[in-house]
């Protein structure tokens, strides 16, 4: 049964409501990447202020790009995007304030209210592959980012965490109060973040929540690379014509979500006015498992009206990957209780409306 919800969620509907009427100062860290550019668009439509960092490690200009053509021209000039490195404590300094000259402020410029730090250096076999990048940028860049949004002040700070923290254990679905160990570097370093976090919550009284991501797809999710993600990477491969390689026997299943519902849940965590729903961590899913195997057919069936090469496709299995964990599924009641999130789009929904953007990339 899926704990996701199809109508809006009244809680979110109420905060967008009030933001387009509140001007906000916003950090968005990451913002060339995939959910950093979508946390973008959406609060640059509810007319909020945004500063974005990002070094194109894994993002793209072109993201930045489609941003603007979705957005009103008045609403783009309350962007102002930095070029930089978290790994770089000046330049996490320099993102902390939005220019007097773009902000119309009459003073030193205004300072960052919320920052939402996205920026860190995915994929699990890309941290097996050179583990020193990922703890640098994970954990070493994330600590100039929490240093930095405690001396400027910010109100809160909210953070990508991940599902791979619940490592090897095998309950299901995950709960956030019970994890296992981490299977991967990456997986390390995300469990990190959270000792940080709680530590700077105890010693200095600093705001945070964490949002454990499970498995987010949706417009702009990079199809090239090594360690491009399951969906847009399988939807590349499919309408070229090339193999579709599954891990495993395909039983593998994941809590796949959609990206609108973690722009809702960042959005509703950085503005919570709840005290106990502050320093926490918290599930962004649906509550659904979908195993590769049927994500496969889902694909193919949504693909074939338009590519009729796919009639008789199928795909290759290969081994099981190193770091992987079997099953993942979340439990999203605390952070519908706490926070008011309810998702609205299951893994159907969400193709659906991903779907065009992904067959636009390869036209």
């Amino acid at each position: 049964m899926s704990q996701s919800n199809t109508s809006p969620s009244s809680a979110y509907d109420k905060l967008r409501t009030r933001l387009v009427t509140e001007r906000h100062v916003w950090l968005v860290t990451g913002v060339a990447g995939f959910i950093g550019s979508n946390l973008l668009e959406h609060l640059l439509k509810l007319n909020q202020r945004v500063v974005g960092l990002d070094n194109f490690a894994t993002g793209h200009r072109r993201n930045l790009i489609e941003v603007q053509t979705l957005v009103a021209p008045e609403q783009w000039t309350n962007f102002h995007f930095i070029e930089g490195d978290i790994r770089n404590l000046d330049d996490c300094q320099s993102a902390m304030a939005f220019p007097e000259a773009e902000a119309s402020s009459g003073g030193g410029g205004a300072p960052v209210e919320y920052v939402l730090h996205e920026a860190a250096l995915g994929s699990v076999p890309r941290s097996l592959a050179d583990p020193i990048t990922t703890n640098d940028v994970n954990i070493s860049g994330f600590l100039n980012m929490l240093v930095t949004s405690r001396d400027a002040g910010v109100k809160s700070f909210t953070y990508a965490a991940s599902s791979s923290t619940y490592g090897d254990h095998p309950g299901l679905p995950k709960v956030e109060h019970t994890i296992g160990k981490p299977l991967s570097p990456y997986a390390v370093t995300k469990y990190v973040n959270e000792l940080y976090t709680d530590v700077f919550a105890r010693c200095y009284g600093f705001n945070t929540v964490g949002l454990r991501y499970f498995n987010v797809f949706g417009p702009r999710q990079d199809p090239n690379g090594a360690y491009a993600a399951v969906i847009p990477k399988w939807i590349a491969s499919l309408v070229r014509g090339e193999p579709v390689h599954i891990n495993g026997d395909g039983e593998t299943s994941r809590d796949f979500c959609f990206v609108a519902n973690v722009v809702q849940a960042n959005l509703l965590a950085a503005v919570t006015q709840e005290p106990d729903a502050v320093n926490q961590v918290y599930n962004v899913a649906v509550g659904d498992r979908t195993s590769l195997n049927e994500l496969y057919a889902q694909l193919r069936s949504k693909l074939l009206p338009h590519y009729p090469h796919l009639q008789d496709a199928q795909p290759v299995y290969r081994d099981f990957r190193a770091g992987d964990v079997r099953h993942s599924l979340a439990n999203i009641g605390k952070a519908q209780r706490l926070l008011g999130y309810a998702p609205t789009q299951r893994i159907g929904e969400g193709l659906a409306l991903a779907m065009p953007w992904y067959m636009a990339q390869e036209n």
